[in-house]
């Protein structure tokens, strides 16, 4: 099923997609509240209606998980297409050019093909399960560092923010001084993608769901990385996750292991 012609197929897909967020940039947006501070728009719906029609077409017995029609509970079925149609949607809304469209493909217990296109930065990221991973047709590779004290750290925020304020406040805490820098993008697709682009040596986050970190879960791992959960464990949908270029990975979970929240139940899709 995966070939090279099978994945262009969907990068090429993926990317046309990315018209419609390039469309709407410019234009008052109709927001719709899932929470208080978690947003839908219109392009969110539309960008991922044009993804089921257009991936139903190269594997139509593929089923969906899909941030915008997924229904409570849902899990992936053992062949899905797991999509987050705009990625940092707060980003899209405020024009911040920071807002991936995620896309996986989900085989047997393993993400097979990811794609993560930030087009109002003309890049789309892509991988495929041993074929390596590409930036606009390039190779490319986690970076070299080695220490925290060398690393720029990438982190985001739950949308349950208030409830888990103060083990966010704790980690940065924790954080801030021993890394070179901390990033917080707001797109969790993008942050996977920049650690597969060495452009960050790592990224940790809590409450994410499978449509944030599925395409660049594979992205981090075909460019050589290392992605588990916080607590070292092989990572699994629902997991706080954290994702690095591998060298600095032991490090920060021993560094983050300091904290100790309260564990939040594994969050279905």
């Amino acid at each position: 099923m995966l070939t090279a012609r099978f994945l262009q197929d969907v990068v090429d897909v993926v990317r046309e997609s990315g018209g419609i967020i390039r469309r709407q940039w410019e234009k008052t947006h109709a927001i719709r509240h899932k929470g208080s501070i978690d947003l839908v728009t219109e392009t969110d719906v539309a960008v991922e209606a044009f993804l089921k029609e257009r991936l139903g077409e190269l594997l139509p017995q593929a089923e969906f998980l899909a941030e915008e029609s997924c229904v409570a509970g849902q899990e992936p079925s053992p062949l899905c297409w797991i999509i987050d149609p705009v990625d940092g949607t707060t980003n899209f809304v405020h024009r911040i050019p920071q807002v991936g469209t995620s896309v996986a493909l989900w085989a047997d217990g393993h993400v097979v093909l990811g794609v993560v296109n930030v087009p109002m930065m003309e890049e789309c990221f892509w991988a495929g399960l041993g074929m390596g991973a590409f930036r606009n047709g390039e190779p490319i590779h986690v970076s070299p560092a080695g220490a925290l004290a060398d690393a720029v750290v990438a982190t985001g925020f739950p949308y349950a923010i208030a409830e888990r304020l103060d083990d966010v406040l704790a980690r940065l805490a924790l954080v801030l001084p021993r890394a070179q820098g901390v990033r917080r993008i707001g797109a969790a697709s993008v942050d996977l993608a920049y650690v597969a682009a060495g452009r960050q040596d790592a990224f940790y986050e809590m409450l994410l769901k499978p449509w944030d970190v599925a395409a660049g879960w594979l992205l981090v791992e075909e460019a050589g990385g290392r992605v588990t959960a916080l607590d070292g464990r092989p990572y699994a949908f629902g997991d706080e996750i954290m994702a690095s270029n591998g060298l600095v990975h032991k490090e920060l979970r021993h560094l983050l292991a300091a904290v100790t929240p309260v564990q939040a139940a594994r969050r279905p899709a």
